[in-house]
């Protein structure tokens, strides 16, 4: 299901997604492919900050 709808930006993001838009890839695959970058982006900085927090830890094996 397709539903086109307007997105207000600037004339300077425009032109910055313009410069980041593949030939033949459509604004719609560009945002796509941001917005996944984006949620994988914030997924490895919880896992970061997860892997940080183990160091507050002892193994048992070492207790």
């Amino acid at each position: 299901m397709s539903a086109d709808k307007r997105i207000p930006v600037t004339e300077e993001t425009r032109k910055e997604l313009h410069e980041l838009k593949e030939p033949g890839e459509t604004y719609d695959d560009l945002l796509q492919s941001l917005a996944q970058e984006r949620r994988r982006q914030e997924l490895a900085e919880r896992f970061a900050e997860m892997d940080d927090s183990r160091e507050e830890f002892v193994a048992l094996d070492d207790a």
